[in-house]
């Protein structure tokens, strides 16, 4: 009916268990200090039959943008973010910051080994993006540990 918009620490939601019937993040979830505890919270406060989209940047596996991701990483994103942002370690520390979340098949296992059935990894932009979804089924109401 309405959405509000809060900040909290994604590895100790205040929320009820089985709160939302979506939970999404976006370019978030490399900032996690505990990727694994943030994805476990994302699904205790899941309703059964609830989905789960995460929206992140991530790294080429392909030719030609997995030869020039390198460059374009290291100096277009910082270029850009300083034309934004007045922040420049910013942007500086994403390329970084990208390399430590799981991608792929590897996030794909993750959000299953946390209970998530039907996780899928779906890249977009050459690559450069990937959006992570899954679904919280009512036969399994807590992460597996």
């Amino acid at each position: 009916e309405y959405i509000s918009f809060e900040q909290q620490d994604c590895t100790a939601l205040t929320y009820t268990d089985n709160s939302f019937d979506a939970v999404t993040a976006a370019f978030g979830v490399r900032n996690f200090e505990n990727i694994e505890q943030g994805i476990a919270e994302m699904f205790r406060v899941l309703k059964p039959g609830g989905h789960l989209m995460i929206l992140e940047l991530s790294t080429p596996e392909h030719f030609p943008m997995k030869q020039l991701y390198p460059i374009y990483s290291k100096t277009i994103i910082p270029f850009i973010g300083r034309l934004f942002s007045k922040e420049k370690a910013a942007y500086s520390y994403l390329p970084e910051s990208i390399k430590v979340v799981p991608q792929g098949k590897v996030m794909e296992e993750l959000l299953a080994r946390q209970g998530f059935a039907q996780a899928k990894a779906r890249t977009f932009t050459f690559g450069i993006c990937s959006l992570y979804t899954g679904c919280k089924d009512g036969s399994r109401t807590t992460p597996t540990k």
